[in-house]
């Protein structure tokens, strides 16, 4: 492969997409020195990306796109009209990465929310929503930690209604939380830059809307219980429309790898299947109470039935632990990789589930190739390799293995 990168240039940056309610990068603390660990110069740059931390995958892919190549934001005009709102938002006079295409690609690593991101801005470059200048090659790979690619019962079990998605469930965890996006839109001028929502093309400020405009949406939200936000895009609904469009279809050229982590352990009950977190997590009150939540979710209460639900008496079951197995807010398989094994090419090296869906045999000579998940699992809360950072020795590994990687596959490709 030919590439227009000088030797003496930096490697190639990693762009970094945070999840859910996830802003600027003071969590993530002094995480680059293992990431560069080896490297005797030119150290890899990072670039933290400013996306809408309550939006759809849709307009966080769409940010995403132009906060790093610069220029007016542009949502389409079909998915513009469809969810009501302006087709272009807020103008980037300077990209962050502005020189970025084919021959001069992009790492990205996403966590939870931000790894569907990723798969979506590629998505969205494959129909030629950025026009004809980008192409698939501009992302060099995709890697994830914690995501919910299918979907997740931690929004059901929050307040998402499991019968009428995306109505919610008045008083509950969710309805709290969008009624408090609407109160920081509302006040968005006088707030600073790390309280950011994203809202520019929605017109919510004070400036915008009156106050009784603000109390119609803290009785019943035009945004958050619609279909053009997160909440919704992580129910199982949702992302059953998305593989049903084969959104996460592997590009032969793109090197893919998520890490899938869990805080859970089974405990089989009569006639219930059911996994409880381990009392090593028990320091993480919150965590550790959603988790048993999670662990015992009763996914026939969905309506309508995810793709893969088969009950537990039905021969045809296929319905593993790792539906239950949990890392506090995702499901284990949910973060193995878009689409169910038989649809992808995939590799699975762990205690759950250990398979192969690549019968290439060049896979067993260890190098990594485009074109494949490979998934990787440990024992790990949804919040404890990143980004909170505390500097514990799994951090420290994540991040030098990350960077093992990342130069790995570049020298497959000559960069």
């Amino acid at each position: 492969m030919t590439n227009s990168r000088p030797e003496d240039v930096e490697p190639i940056p990693l762009v970094i997409v945070q999840g859910f309610l996830g802003t600027g990068s003071w969590l993530w603390g002094n995480f680059e020195q293992y990431l560069n660990h080896g490297r005797s110069s030119s150290p890899r740059r990072t670039i933290f990306v400013s996306v809408g931390p309550v939006s759809s995958l849709h307009d966080r892919a769409c940010e995403l796109y132009y906060d790093l190549v610069g220029g007016t934001v542009d949502y389409g005009e079909e998915h513009s009209a469809t969810h009501n709102h302006a087709r272009y938002g807020r103008t980037i006079t300077l990209g962050q990465y502005p020189e970025w295409s084919p021959g001069l690609p992009l790492h990205f690593l996403g966590h939870s929310i931000g790894g569907p991101t990723i798969i979506k801005l590629q998505d969205l470059i494959k129909q030629g929503h950025f026009g004809a200048s980008a192409h698939p090659k501009m992302i060099f790979s995709v890697n994830a930690v914690s995501a919910p690619f299918r979907g997740t019962q931690a929004v059901y079990v929050l307040g998402e209604r499991a019968d009428s998605a995306p109505a919610v469930h008045p008083l509950s965890f969710g309805a709290l939380v969008g009624k408090g996006v609407h109160i920081l839109s509302f006040i968005s001028p006088l707030l600073p830059r790390a309280l950011d929502l994203h809202a520019d093309c929605r017109s919510l400020t004070y400036r915008d809307i009156s106050f009784s405009s603000l109390l119609k949406q803290l009785w019943k939200s035009d945004w958050a219980e619609s279909r053009d936000a997160t909440p919704f895009d992580v129910t199982f609904q949702a992302a059953d429309e998305r593989e049903s469009n084969a959104e996460g279809d592997v590009d032969p050229e793109t090197f893919y790898q998520s890490h899938a982590v869990r805080m859970t352990r089974p405990q089989h009950l009569e006639k219930v299947e059911a996994h409880i977190p381990s009392m090593r997590h028990v320091t993480s009150p919150l965590m550790y109470i959603l988790s048993r939540r999670l662990g015992a979710f009763d996914y026939s209460t969905l309506q309508p039935p995810p793709s893969f639900f088969r009950p537990h008496n039905s021969e045809e079951s296929s319905m593993g632990e790792e539906y239950w197995a949990n890392d506090g807010v995702v499901p284990l398989f949910s973060q193995w990789h878009p689409l169910p094994c038989r649809r992808t090419r995939c590799r699975h090296v762990g205690t759950v589930v250990a398979k192969s869906t690549d019968k290439d045999d060049r896979f067993h000579e260890g190098a990594p190739r485009p074109g494949i998940w490979y998934v990787n699992q440990e024992d790990a809360t949804h919040m404890s390799i990143i980004p909170l950072w505390t500097g514990t020795s799994q951090q420290q590994q994540f991040w030098m293995k990350l960077g093992h990687w990342l130069r790995a596959i570049e020298r497959d490709r000559g960069f």
